[in-house]
């Protein structure tokens, strides 16, 4: 199955690794926020099987921090002739082609931890709200540069918008 999705002679650019710190830290934030929240009802009420809450949080949280470096190393996209191609996850693998033509808007964002780090994330849109792309974990530097590449494509590529 994977050799499907997996597109023959073709070479992937993957985000920087420091998107997986950024991952980590921000599931490190929300872990402790919610895991903290849940553990009140159990402290308040003295009832200790209310603990169970609290504990299964952490325990997810901390699956998705073991699985946070093999999730961002699976992101990559590539450039060809006529469409950026996108891919994503472990499980369930997502792959998006996007043709220059259609893009309509090329975006970049920067989270506090983003910009902590130095990094961006790339937002494609087009028409049809399904093909919405996001790139996260590009250097500064790069999403420029992609995001000038790919607005001067849309411009020469434009296909009946």
């Amino acid at each position: 199955m994977t050799e499907r999705l997996d597109l023959p002679d073709t070479e992937w650019r993957s985000v920087s690794s420091k998107y997986a710190v950024v991952e980590v830290v921000g599931l490190i934030i929300w872990g402790a926020i919610l895991t903290g929240a849940a553990s009140i009802p159990t402290v308040l009420s003295g009832i200790e099987w209310l603990a169970v809450i609290p504990i299964s949080l952490g325990i997810i949280f901390l699956l998705n921090i073991v699985l946070t470096p093999r999730r961002v190393r699976a992101i990559g996209y590539m450039m060809r002739d006529d469409d950026l191609v996108f891919r994503r996850g472990l499980m369930f693998r997502r792959v998006v082609a996007v043709p220059y033509g259609r893009m309509q808007l090329v975006d970049i964002n920067r989270g506090p931890l983003d910009r902590a780090v130095g990094l961006s994330e790339l937002k494609f849109v087009t028409a049809a709200a399904s093909t919405g792309v996001v790139i996260p974990g590009l250097p500064e530097q790069d999403a420029e540069e992609l995001r000038d590449t790919l607005v001067a494509l849309a411009e020469s590529r434009r296909a009946g918008l």
